[in-house]
């Protein structure tokens, strides 16, 4: 398999960008769904760094799986259970019990999706590759 760390990186950070236009112009389920992205594939460049493979996307598990539950800060884990949480819920209306997630998901939810996402890219940036 060819190491491609660097690719996955770059669109994480694309990734980022875009949440932020998402939310920017409204669509704050897109916002938090795109943000849960950005710290998958930053996470899945830390993998491909390392020469592994990542499977899934649950980045509380890919964060284990990192550091086998070591070494991994706590604002950094709670960030990873948050957007792990956005993964169904922005985008499913069976994920709520009425409604959809375009009139259920907030400006004050994709902020937090695009921070904690923001926290997950750069505590993959700082690793030892």
């Amino acid at each position: 398999m060819a190491e491609r760390s660097a690719d996955w990186m770059r669109q994480a950070i694309r990734n980022l960008s875009s949440a932020r236009s998402q939310r920017d112009g409204g669509f704050y389920e897109w916002a938090c769904f795109v943000a849960q992205q950005a710290g998958e594939k930053a996470l899945k460049a830390v993998y491909q760094w390392r020469g592994a493979e990542a499977w899934g996307h649950s980045l509380h598990d890919l964060l284990r799986g990192l550091h086998e539950g070591k070494n991994v800060p706590d604002q950094v884990a709670g960030s990873a259970l948050a957007l792990d949480k956005l993964y169904v819920l922005s985008r499913h209306p069976n994920g709520w019990p009425s409604g959809s997630p375009g009139e259920s998901l907030a400006k004050k939810d994709a902020d937090a999706a695009i921070s904690d996402s923001e926290r997950i890219v750069q505590f993959c940036s700082s690793l030892p590759v």
